[in-house]
């Protein structure tokens, strides 16, 4: 019998199977997707990247590619809003955001636009990106976690560290947080076992089917419409305005359907881009990115460094836990390094972590030649906090996790399971009632 058949409720709504309003479209192929969407006289567009992680541009000449028949506009970072500036202090959104959509001076990652173009067909687009001559000085780079912290660790951007970094650190080094409560001395010391261990994730693609695809048009008169694949339309027509000096309410955003995203499409990439380049034509412009450009160009989750130090009683219960934990946001500061140290012990047992010597803390986020790294969302994940990642508590858990091992496992999952919500963290399912049923279970040995 199906689950569904054994459930009795009193809604209307809540545990049923209402039909869904976009189910008819899809299944007929009616729905229109990001890339789906054309216009009369439109051009097709085409981003030049750059094929090194850090490099300086020391030359950048578009009058080969102007001259290819079919091509209609060319744009670079000169195309883009001029009152956008690096002011240190201040909020730095819009211009981190410029930053990655068109690289200035510099290119920070490999895959970071340097040019657009527009021309009649996508073929003559790509081979107008081909003309376009770029020259680089190559400069020095890392990419590991652990290695961009370093003292003599290559800078990547000057200036990107806010006021709660401590003095005399590497510039890559944007943010520092630290929290906790209770006393871990104290706590270690009750503690029948003590693990202690480091841990490394890398960064991991949202993996969406669609690629980032729109159509934009823009007149000389400052109203323009774009029609995109996001998972926020308001946000990006606020960033888009911006970077295109328009009146916000002069621009309209229109929500394609979407073929996945999971936090990935909350970004902005290369919607300005085919604006700037609709502006310029004076035609409508469509930009759909490869499967490569996907990958190069867009924002995964932040690689990850971890220290963590966990300490258990015999019966299961946690006295103390403490951590270090360093996230990469690639070339721009993002990654939720304090979110991170704030959550990372809140999944397991929340009675002992809010009340017991709850743990101590450290959450760094830097700088690197990555992309911009960006949300991953994902079943069972903290659903609330955005820009968060599930593998925020991977290094606790594995941890914590070794600790079960050596101590009457069932029994200590079992203690140090949430059964309740608490704050803002949402527990999807009771992770106590869970191990009940395992422990339940014919096959199991408790």
């Amino acid at each position: 019998m199906a689950l569904d058949d054994q459930r009795k409720s009193n809604f209307k709504f809540v545990g049923t199977r209402p039909n869904r309003p976009d189910g008819m479209d899809k299944v007929t192929g009616r729905a229109k997707f990001g890339a789906d969407m054309y216009a009369p006289g439109m051009l097709h567009g085409a981003i030049l990247r750059s094929p090194h992680a850090h490099a300086r541009i020391t030359k950048l000449d578009v009058s080969r590619a102007e001259k290819l028949k079919g091509v209609k506009a060319i744009v670079t970072r000169a195309d883009f809003s001029k009152k956008i500036s690096f002011t240190p202090g201040k909020d730095l959104e819009t211009w981190n955001v410029l930053e990655n959509i068109m690289a200035g001076e510099k290119v920070l990652y490999d895959g970071h636009a340097v040019a657009a173009v527009a021309a009649t067909s996508a073929l003559a687009a790509r081979d107008a990106v081909k003309l376009i001559d770029v020259e680089y000085e190559i400069l020095p780079h890392v990419t590991d976690v652990d290695a961009a912290m370093a003292e003599d660790a290559p800078v990547v951007r000057e200036g990107v560290a806010d006021k709660s970094v401590p003095k005399g650190l590497n510039s890559n080094i944007a943010r520092y947080h630290e929290s906790g409560h209770g006393d871990v001395e104290v706590g270690f010391k009750e503690a029948d076992l003590i693990v202690e261990d480091s841990f490394k994730t890398e960064a991991t693609h949202q993996g969406y089917i669609e690629p980032h695809a729109c159509l934009a048009t823009l007149g000389n008169d400052g109203k323009g419409e774009l029609w995109c694949t996001t998972q926020g339309h308001f946000y990006f027509q606020k960033i888009c305005a911006a970077l295109l000096d328009l009146e916000t309410s002069q621009l309209r955003v229109t929500a394609s359907e979407i073929g996945g995203g999971f936090g990935g499409k909350t970004t902005v990439f290369v919607e300005p881009v085919a604006l700037a380049l609709s502006r310029k034509a004076n035609r409508p412009v469509k930009l759909v990115m490869s499967r490569s450009e996907v990958f190069r160009a867009t924002g995964p989750t932040s690689s990850t460094s971890m220290d963590i130090k966990i300490g258990m009683k015999k019966d299961g219960t946690i006295t103390a836990g403490q951590g270090t934990f360093r996230l990469q946001g690639g070339a721009f500061p993002g990654a939720p390094g304090d979110l991170t140290a704030m959550c990372a012990f809140a999944p397991p047992c929340l009675d002992v972590v809010l009340y017991g010597n709850a743990p101590n803390t450290y959450g760094w986020t830097f700088a690197c030649v990555l992309g911009l790294a960006g949300a991953v969302r994902g079943a069972c994940a903290i659903v609330v906090v955005s820009r968060f990642s599930s593998l925020m508590g991977a290094g606790a858990m594995c941890a914590v996790d070794t600790l079960c091992s050596a101590v009457a496992p069932a029994g200590a999952r079992l203690a140090r399971s949430a059964n309740h919500t608490r704050a803002w963290i949402i527990v999807p399912i009771s992770g106590g009632a869970s191990v009940e049923l395992a422990r339940s279970a014919n096959h199991t040995r408790a």
